[in-house]
């Protein structure tokens, strides 16, 4: 929960917008005030130790080999500023602020300058400057305090996110796209370290963590600090990459005042220009947009996932292009230390799509059997709707490792979290509900738990598969010449192609046969030769055809239609297709499940199904084994589904007529 501290720093900050309104739009505000308030918290990180920098700059030469890492120690940081300027000596010198604020930015160390330069600031130092707004804009950021002493890193991570949130909102842009709420990122943290506390209590221990879409760095703040708390003697190196220019400066500039490493954070699109090639983690945290499409990557992505397949990240499938969600989940995949290395863990937010849009053999479907039968899922958390600043959607988070503990093996843990929730005095976007440190921790507990109850259920990997196998009926036809079937016939493209005297001559033929049925296909087939020689001397096999199945009326008393060898052709109205549970085997993965449908026991469990549910209602139905896929879902809310009954109708009518009386005492009131 944000601080009253914060949220007046907020205010302030956004009180800027009352001086840019008219020279900006709403929706560019940010460019502005962004900018600045990271330039003022690095200002305000540096002020305590600005004259030792300024009096190390004069005693070094600038030829000095290790002047950098020098003045570096005497900031107290991994950066510093040799320029003379602050943000309070900007304000002595009112005629020469552009010139001034421009020398106080190249001042800056390269780690630092680069994220200045994200923002693209200098153009904007020259609009101000035109409209004689510079000096009013930064006075207001020079009465600012962001000095760690008054804000600290976790709060000023709030507050960067805060800014952001009021910009998407003016912009209509996705706040979800650029941070997630700081208690689900808690809740994420909790899961992804739980099954771990014992390994990260050791002295001295050090791990790695990726968010590859770490927007302003909320989750890798949030994971940093869980596990100081956990080992104040433990080192959580945080990498991350974020293809937004301005949240990731921001996300850059609060690891550099972190002393992170802030070169681990990189800017690009994770899935056209992965900056983190052949590295690995041991955890991964994200929250990629939701709902998102990839059309702007996808030559990229489809090239590698048809020339590299398994060898790269998308080998497992492609998802519909208007939802990128699990290319981020195949791609952090990749990311994980291998099983030997000491394994890996991560925590996904997701909607609800990925858990069942598409059908079986579709990309979706292939990549939750890829994650299923590796035994990669572990758990899958509902949260409540509401939760987020952008959407009202319900959300879920999933937890894939591959070093499940023991007791985990083979299993999917299922937990509902849906009613885990704090009503918030006041809306921020569409975020009503939030999370409090004690249902955080119940979650957690329930999670760690691992043990059935009403808001946990634990399932084998197998359950959330089935076959999706094809029922086939036989095509039931009779031909017969009507008044419907002659217009039929007169529809019919190759019909209308011909000639007009040898089309009449056609029908009249047809017509003098009216009423006549035929029982098979190669009577009708003959009658329609014999119809077309008459009227046109010619008999084509392709009109045949045309005058054939125009004729064909479908019969569920005639014979099956079969085909030369007397095989039954099926009728494509009638087709079916049904969802067989996986037999109870070890389910493995195989990149070509082909081999696995035709062991015994899937042969069996399909035969099964046939004889028990399909043969007692259409005992002419067959099964088509070329078509059958294996198909993964995991229905979720359907496994926590509480049936309630409908109230009776005495209720109903009781309930109505008590309305009615009211509504007359109110109206005898009225005309009193």
């Amino acid at each position: 929960m944000q601080s009253e501290t914060i949220n007046n720093h907020a205010a302030f900050i956004w009180s800027v917008a009352d001086l840019l309104r008219g020279v900006y739009k709403p929706s560019e505000y940010g460019r502005v005030i962004l900018p600045l308030t990271v330039l003022r918290r690095l200002d305000c990180v540096l002020e305590p130790t600005k004259e030792e920098v300024l009096a190390a700059v004069g005693r070094l030469p600038d030829t000095l080999q290790n002047r950098d890492p020098l003045l570096a120690k005497f900031a107290g940081y991994p950066f510093f500023n040799t320029s003379r300027h602050t943000f309070a000596t900007l304000l002595g010198d009112p005629d020469n602020v552009a010139a001034n604020l421009r020398n106080y930015i190249a001042g800056f160390s390269e780690s630092a300058r680069d994220i200045v330069d994200k923002f693209n600031f200098d153009v904007q130092i020259d609009r101000l400057d035109d409209r004689n707004l510079l000096y009013l804009v930064v006075s207001k950021f020079a009465d600012l305090d962001l000095s760690p002493e008054s804000v600290s890193d976790l709060d000023m991570g709030y507050l960067y996110e805060e800014l952001i949130r009021k910009f998407s909102e003016l912009s209509n842009e996705t706040a979800g796209e650029h941070f997630t709420p700081r208690e689900v990122i808690r809740l994420m943290v909790n899961l992804l370290f739980r099954e771990d506390d014992e390994l990260l209590t050791k002295p001295g221990v050090v791990k790695t963590l990726l968010d590859p879409a770490c927007g302003t760095g909320g989750m890798l703040s949030v994971a940093e600090d869980h596990l100081r708390n956990l080992n104040p003697q433990a080192r959580l190196m945080v990498f991350g990459q974020e293809v937004n220019a301005e949240t990731y400066a921001t996300c850059r500039a609060d690891m550099l005042i972190k002393g992170q490493e802030a070169s681990n954070i990189k800017f690009g699109n994770s899935f056209d220009d992965d900056q983190h090639q052949n590295e690995r983690f041991d955890y991964l945290l994200a929250n990629p947009p939701f709902g998102v499409e990839w059309k702007m990557v996808a030559d990229k992505v489809k090239d590698e996932h048809a020339t590299q397949g398994f060898a790269g990240r998308f080998g497992a499938g492609l998802p519909r292009i208007n939802d990128g969600s699990f290319l981020f989940l195949q791609h952090m995949s990749s990311k994980m230390k291998r099983v030997d290395e000491g394994g890996a863990r991560l925590a996904i937010v997701f909607n609800g799509s990925p858990l069942f849009a598409g059908g079986a053999g579709s990309g979706e479907s292939e990549i939750r059997r890829w994650i299923i039968e590796n035994d990669m899922l572990e758990a899958v958390v509902a949260l409540p709707d509401q939760l987020f600043y952008n959407t009202g959607i319900s959300t879920y988070i999933w937890v894939v490792t591959n070093r499940k503990a023991p007791q985990r093996r083979g299993k999917v843990q299922l937990v509902d979290a849906r009613d885990f929730y704090t009503k918030m005095r006041k809306n921020l976007g569409e975020k009503r509900k939030e999370l409090s440190d004690s249902q955080i921790n119940e979650i957690a507990r329930l999670y760690g738990a691992f043990e059935e109850n009403s808001q946990v259920k634990i399932f084998p990997n197998e359950n959330f598969g089935f076959l999706r196998i094809t029922i086939e009926r036989p095509l039931r036809l009779r031909w017969e010449i009507t008044g419907d079937s002659l217009d039929a016939v007169v529809a019919d493209k190759k019909i209308t192609d011909l000639d007009h005297d040898k089309r009449e001559a056609l029908l009249d033929q047809l017509r003098a046969h009216q009423g006549e049925v035929y029982l098979t296909e190669s009577d009708a087939q003959q009658a329609a030769r014999d119809a077309l020689l008459k009227a046109t001397g010619k008999k084509p096999v392709a009109i045949v055809k045309a005058i054939t199945a125009a004729l064909a009326i479908r019969d569920p008393d005639a014979p099956a239609v079969t085909d030369r060898d007397g095989i039954p052709k099926p009728d494509p109205d009638l087709r079916d297709q049904e969802h067989v549970p996986l037999p109870p085997m070890a389910v493995t993965f195989e990149a070509d499940p082909i081999a696995r449908l035709q062991t015994i026991e899937y042969s069996s469990a399909m035969s099964d199904y046939l004889e028990a549910e399909v043969h007692p209602y259409v005992p002419d139905a067959w099964l088509d084994p070329g078509k059958t896929k294996i198909g993964y879902e995991i229905p979720l809310t359907r496994h926590f589904f509480n049936y309630v009954p409908p109230r009776s109708m005495g209720e109903i009518d009781g309930e109505i007529k008590k309305l009615e009386a009211e509504i007359q005492s109110l109206m005898a009131e009225i005309e009193a």
